[in-house]
């Protein structure tokens, strides 16, 4: 009986060491944005492709990665959205236990305090009639394979040059990738700097999945 419980334990404990590298937990959120190549994941992480794979191979021993064939390429994705979610609520955890982890994500939510008053839906409704702009300023390929409702796609690489295209009469509300990602943050600096009314939505498409908020997707994503 003994040998059965430590057997158990142990099988869960896998999931726990593949989890167990900053680096791995990294590329778990990459893949909650979509399907990606390693070369696409190596360079997004800023990690060699021989790195990314060996990472890889170990998200998919413990089956929270999985891969499919497309044409010449091998796309890595999720095994399914419950991981995006084991990675949103341990993400979650850490912030709630880890004082250290607080203080770093609140120097990067700068322009997020007047959104504390505003909740998801609400959000959500004002940006169906038009009364803010939200803004998903990831990679384009990332937006089609899923976004929040009524969001415009406008990575943050091409914003400075097509800032005419955006009503400066409209508070424009910017995300990307979660809390640790930096992209909503500089978005927002940029918008700002212009005269625009922005402000920082830290939630990602996975924080909103997990909080049973509704996603909408385009056709295939685009592949590199």
């Amino acid at each position: 009986m003994r040998e059965t419980k430590n057997f158990l334990y142990e099988q869960v404990a896998r999931i726990g060491k593949a989890v167990a590298s900053p680096k791995r937990l990294e590329l778990v959120e990459l893949l909650c944005q979509g399907e990606k190549t390693v070369e696409m994941l190596a360079e997004q992480a800023e990690v060699s492709v021989k790195l990314a794979s060996a990472h890889l191979k170990e998200l998919r021993l413990a089956r929270l990665v999985d891969t499919r064939k497309d044409g010449k390429y091998v796309l890595y994705r999720l095994a399914s959205t419950s991981v995006a979610d084991l990675w949103v609520h341990l993400r979650s955890e850490a912030e709630e236990r880890l004082v250290e982890l607080q203080v770093a994500l609140a120097e990067l939510v700068a322009h997020g305090d007047e959104l504390e008053g505003l909740d998801h839906r609400a959000i959500l409704k004002r940006a169906a009639a038009g009364e803010v702009l939200v803004l998903d300023v990831r990679p384009a390929d990332e937006f089609a394979a899923a976004h929040l409702p009524h969001a415009r796609s406008l990575p943050v690489d091409e914003l400075k040059r097509r800032l005419a295209e955006l009503p400066k009469d409209t508070p424009v509300v910017a995300y990307c990738r979660g809390p640790f990602c930096l992209m909503a943050k500089d978005a927002v600096d940029l918008l700002r700097r212009h005269g625009f009314s922005a402000f920082h939505l830290t939630d990602g498409v996975a924080e909103w999945r997990a909080l049973g908020l509704p996603i909408e997707t385009l056709t295939e994503a685009p592949r590199a």
